[in-house]
């Protein structure tokens, strides 16, 4: 049996980045000579050892400040590592910055050419090309105008539809995709699949961990400069998702976001999603009783308040939603602690993965606190039907007339 081709390849890779503390010119020059005092090292990466086969697609996932960004831009050589060394194979795309490789006073049209040139391709190969380019970005009536007046999604559009015309053999893609509409994203995505049945290898950044589960087939969790899991994408993403749980519970305040109108405060100390027995649980099935329990702490006496659930799915939608005001529950007044709990009985979700939203109010229907995904669960998925709303669909055959 033969080894797999590695398109790329790392080996201990760390980046270093100083974080100069002078806040100005004069400071740098009183400064000089005592560097070291005044600066500060940061490492982006710390040792990373990697190796991506071809034909496969991996995400790189993380909280912000992981390192996902920086160590993109050393597979795509943008960025060299301060130590250790990086390897590709076969002609590279990439999609690393909004608007990188665009030239602000040239046109549309000029642009695909220098950034079709960036990456490789003669003008001859750029000339076969660059209808099929023009008609991917959707953007014809604007081709001969300058880039600097293209929108944030314009200038996506045209990217993406050069990048994926270059015939890599490797494409990068940042979180850039996120910019383009609905329309133009399911279409990268296509092309994305398309990729896929051509073998290409494809590293992907993005905060949509749906994307992950749906198109990886490997995905790296980053923390801190350092893989902390390389492996299947569904493990990838709790691993992710109990991170997140950690920081929450480590913080106590959630995401820490308080309001306070007329002098009232409040604080969501902790979420949980339990079952029917009252246990704990991250995974359920389709049908189970679903219960979410939310621990509040006023500060001060709130007269009048509520709380809020939001449950979201890895696209940031909403699945469901209720507050207690408009289930008609009626809170008496709430001086120090309380425990309130939101009953989902038979719960129809779909198969994947779902984000706990909670918010508090007080008079007035004020936001005074909020835990952005202050609790996460997993529904296992089906193979009658797929979505994040399950139906028992049945299909039969009609008799012919």
């Amino acid at each position: 049996m033969t080894s797999p081709v590695h398109v790329v390849q790392l080996n201990d890779v760390s980046k270093r980045f100083v974080v100069r503390k002078d806040n100005s010119i004069k400071e740098r020059i009183v400064n000089f000579g005592r560097g070291a005092r005044y600066r500060e090292d940061f490492w982006a990466l710390r040792n990373i050892d990697i190796d991506i086969s071809s034909g496969s697609t991996v995400g790189l996932i993380g909280p912000n400040g992981s390192g996902k960004s920086t160590l993109l831009k050393a597979i795509g050589g943008i960025i060299q590592p301060t130590s250790g060394s990086v390897q590709r194979r076969g002609r590279m795309a990439a999609l690393l910055e909004l608007g990188a490789g665009f030239h602000q006073d040239l046109t549309g049209r000029e642009n695909v050419y220098l950034n079709a040139s960036i990456l490789g391709l003669s003008r001859k190969q750029t000339d076969v090309h660059f209808d099929d380019i023009v008609e991917f970005s959707g953007i014809e009536n604007f081709i001969d105008t300058q880039v600097k007046f293209y929108s944030s999604g314009m200038y996506v559009r045209l990217a993406f539809a050069v990048a994926v015309h270059v015939d890599p053999d490797l494409l990068l893609v940042d979180e850039v995709l996120a910019v383009g509409d609905e329309a133009f994203q399911r279409k990268c995505l296509d092309k994305i699949r398309s990729f896929q049945d051509e073998g290409r290898t494809i590293v992907l950044v993005t905060h949509s961990l749906n994307q992950v589960t749906e198109f990886c087939n490997r995905a790296i969790v980053l923390a801190r400069g350092s893989v902390v899991f390389d492996g299947d994408p569904v493990d990838a993403v709790s691993v992710l998702r109990s991170g997140f749980e950690a920081t929450y519970e480590a913080d106590a305040t959630g995401h820490g976001r308080f309001k306070q109108p007329a002098g009232e405060r409040g604080k969501i100390a902790r979420v949980r999603v339990l079952d029917h027995a009252g246990a704990e649980r991250r995974e359920f099935s389709t049908g189970d009783d679903l219960f979410v329990e939310v621990d509040v702490e006023a500060a001060t006496p709130l007269a009048t308040w509520a709380v809020g659930l939001h449950i979201d799915n890895p696209l940031g939608q909403l699945v469901t939603g209720a507050t207690s005001t408009s289930l008609d529950a009626d809170f008496p007044r709430l001086e120090g602690n309380a425990r309130v709990r939101f009953a989902l009985p038979k719960a129809n979700f779909g198969g994947g993965e779902y984000g706990v939203t909670v918010a508090m109010f007080g008079s007035e229907n004020q936001e005074i606190a909020r835990a952005t995904d202050g609790a996460f669960f997993s529904i296992a998925p089906h193979t009658r039907s797929w979505g994040p709303l399950f139906t028992d669909v049945s299909v039969g055959l009609l008799p012919s007339k």
